[in-house]
């Protein structure tokens, strides 16, 4: 686990923080003074970014998959193989558990507004949950392979999913209504708002050709402007 401090004009990495095994996701605390970072031996580790120590270490006895911290930075939400969500505090004590699908969540993001966040799943199906309440409230069901990535526009109206379908999925979050369907040609890996304005980045699996045949892969970053 690195850290750079970005302000420095060196670029020479700030600290390096030992952690257990290979990592694959990490998040930050919105208040910056701690870091959740996962493995892919289901080890969460919290790290309090004050002092550059973990603090508590747990071991899952499922998969764990994506996590993000909520918007206040008091809890922290995982996603699991066994469909639910867990909801934890900084030292990793289950707060709450939420059976939201009968097979792995992959995903979970929480709308800029606060009011609401959603989980992609296996099922193919994107699940619109209230805040504080955790309620489930609606459903968005065009995809039709496991959503691997969403994410919510600037001012929380569009949502957008997206799976190994070469196409992302962008519909009204309070009505549910399409949008638009952005065709890729490639499965798609990652979608991201801008925080500001109405522009979405997406990445995915692009290959192209060469002469002799040969595919390689491309590393595209590609970048939508949405009207409102």
């Amino acid at each position: 686990q690195r850290i750079w401090d970005m302000r420095q004009s060196s670029g020479h990495c700030t600290v390096t923080i030992n952690t257990i095994g290979e990592n694959i996701n990490i998040a930050w605390c919105p208040d910056g003074n701690y870091i959740a970072v996962g493995n892919k031996d289901d080890i969460i580790t919290v790290i309090d970014a004050r002092k550059f120590k973990a603090t508590k270490i747990q071991k899952f006895n499922h998969e764990v998959n994506e996590f993000t911290w909520d918007n206040a930075g008091k809890y922290l939400f995982m996603t699991t193989e066994l469909g639910t969500i867990e909801v934890f505090n900084h030292e990793l004590r289950r707060l709450k558990s939420i059976h939201a699908h009968p097979s792995n969540i992959y995903c979970i993001e929480f709308s800029p507004c606060n009011k609401y966040f959603a989980v992609g799943s296996a099922d193919a199906i994107v699940s619109l949950f209230t805040l504080p309440e955790m309620i489930c409230v609606k459903t968005y069901t065009r995809l039709e392979c496991p959503v691997r990535t969403i994410s919510f526009s600037h001012d929380s109206s569009m949502i957008t999913a997206a799976s190994e379908e070469p196409h992302i999925d962008i519909s009204h979050v309070g009505t549910g209504e399409h949008i638009y369907t952005l065709n890729t040609n490639a499965p798609n890996n990652t979608v991201a708002w801008n925080p500001k304005d109405y522009l979405l980045a997406y990445a995915g699996d692009e290959r192209e050709h060469s002469r002799e045949g040969k595919a390689y892969d491309l590393g595209n970053i590609r970048v939508l402007r949405c009207s409102s």
